[in-house]
């Protein structure tokens, strides 16, 4: 019950990752707002949800919003905190994969709704939210990063800039608000088996590229990383065990992350689990100037 007594709002709630991770949140004792767009499938979760409710005090509330509209995102705040009294954790899932395929052929207004949702409603919902947990001097905001934030993800372009970025700002943020005691983190799930998975075998060897194409049908397959390895991390995140790990990336699968509150100090002081630029030194090279 390592989130017993704590509130959080979960974005992109009623399917995939975002529902596993509100179902952890709820078994480890957490109340929810949960949010998507779709209004009659949010509440269809949030009555599944209740199931695994294990103490009067837990609510589990649903409010459609959609997180590139900054109104709904406000009305989604106001909401969460009159209901939950105070929040402690936000975790920002909600995201598309977008148009798929070279950029030249990418619909202009496709590419940019992608990085509206998942770039502006990280944004909106952290703006939203931060002056709470600051008020509190208290606050867990978790990011889903991922596929294309630290390497090329061709033909995956819009998805993948916008994840580079949710990173990128994630680390800004934690600098900007850690004297606040305001813990903000980005993790990477691993390859998932959702809807983006499907996604990219519809659209086919020719649109995606054989080697994504083939990558894409042997984890299909293969069946993945299941899903409740990065709710387990959310979770690990989003509890008072992980007071102090902030502005890093973390992996679900490569990561040792179950024992990193024990280098908090060590992981305060280095980059480790940070997106930075590789100089030549660092590969060993001496390359200079003519």
């Amino acid at each position: 019950m390592k989130l017993l007594k704590r509130h959080a709002i979960i974005t992109g709630a009623n399917q995939g990752l975002g529902l596993a991770i509100a179902e952890e949140f709820v078994k480890e004792g957490a109340s929810v707002v949960i949010c998507a767009r779709n209004a009659l499938k949010l509440n269809n979760v949030a009555q599944k949800l209740n199931r695994f409710i294990n103490n009067d005090e837990q609510q589990v509330i649903a409010v459609p919003a959609d997180v590139s509209n900054e109104n709904d995102v406000k009305h989604l705040t106001k909401v969460s905190i009159r209901e939950l009294n105070r929040v402690d954790i936000l975790v920002n899932n909600a995201g598309v994969q977008g148009p798929l395929g070279l950029v030249e052929n990418n619909k202009s207004q496709d590419w940019i709704k992608t990085v509206e949702i998942n770039l502006f409603g990280v944004f909106f919902t952290s703006k939203s939210i931060i002056p709470h947990m600051k008020a509190n001097r208290y606050g867990k905001i978790i990011n889903l990063s991922g596929g294309g934030a630290t390497s090329p993800r061709p033909r995956v372009s819009a998805y993948a800039a916008a994840k580079a970025a949710v990173v990128r700002l994630t680390e800004t943020l934690a600098e900007e608000y850690r004297e606040f005691n305001i813990d903000i983190n980005a993790i990477a799930p691993g390859a998932l088996n959702t809807r983006m998975l499907e996604d990219v075998l519809e659209a086919g060897a020719e649109v995606i590229g054989e080697n994504i194409f083939e990558s894409a049908l042997q984890q299909k397959n293969d069946g993945g990383i299941p899903l409740e390895q990065g709710a387990s991390l959310c979770a690990y995140l989003a509890s008072s065990v992980s007071d102090g790990i902030s502005g890093k990336l973390i992996s679900a699968v490569w990561d040792p992350w179950e024992n990193l509150h024990n280098y908090v100090k060590p992981l305060q002081r280095t980059d480790i689990f940070t997106l930075r630029r590789i100089i030549p030194e660092d590969r060993e090279q001496t390359w200079k100037s003519e």
